[in-house]
């Protein structure tokens, strides 16, 4: 029985371990984003009452926010370990680039956005209960009460023009994430025998 041999890797080159491991945390954060970006965000959106919407995602998007913000710092750890600055290429650099700015943005939402969100949302849930509001499914269906609250309760107007502020921050640094990784699975695909 002939042995084949097997070709170590070069200084640089990832082992399969390596590649194993940047494929893993970047399908895990890209399939995460989708489904709770585009799938379960929507379908939730649109069959929950506010208030039972804005608790799961309370308890949801912390852990969603942190694990998707290790990812990001995995791949950009193991995609530098094996490019050395010095080497890199056009295509590679940008590549570190797009693992910086999703390491970074998910940085953001993890650490401040996601939790200001939450937290703002959460006393406005209080406001809300207080005036029986909150068990309307989405903010469309009962808009003018909550309009109305706006007008005469200042504390809770500040809390929407804040919790817009906010969410659109954390939605903007989710869809950049989204952008990156959409970009590094492209350019995995391209590189599959290197990573």
């Amino acid at each position: 029985m002939s042995s084949v041999p097997i070709a170590m890797p070069t200084e640089g080159e990832p082992t399969t371990f390596a590649k194993l491991l940047h494929l893993m945390f970047l399908s895990t954060f890209w399939g995460m984003q989708i489904w709770v970006t585009f799938i379960s965000g929507l379908i939730m959106n649109s069959n929950l009452t506010r208030h039972t919407l804005g608790l799961i995602q309370s308890r949801l998007f912390p852990y969603y926010f942190q694990l998707g913000s290790a990812c990001a710092f995995f791949n950009l750890t193991i995609f530098a370990i094996h490019h050395p600055s010095e080497l890199l290429n056009e295509e590679e650099t940008f590549q570190i680039i797009i693992f910086f700015i999703c390491v970074t943005v998910a940085g953001l939402n993890a650490q401040w956005f996601g939790k200001i969100t939450s937290d703002i949302m959460a006393d406005m849930h209080l406001i809300e209960k207080s005036c029986g509001l909150g068990q309307d499914i989405g903010l469309s269906t009962n808009r003018e009460a909550y309009d109305q609250l706006k007008e005469s309760n200042p504390k809770y107007k500040t809390f929407s023009h804040q919790l817009t502020l906010y969410h659109n921050a954390s939605s903007l640094c989710n869809l950049c994430c989204i952008i990156c990784n959409g970009i590094s699975l492209y350019y995995m695909a391209v590189n599959l025998s290197t990573l």
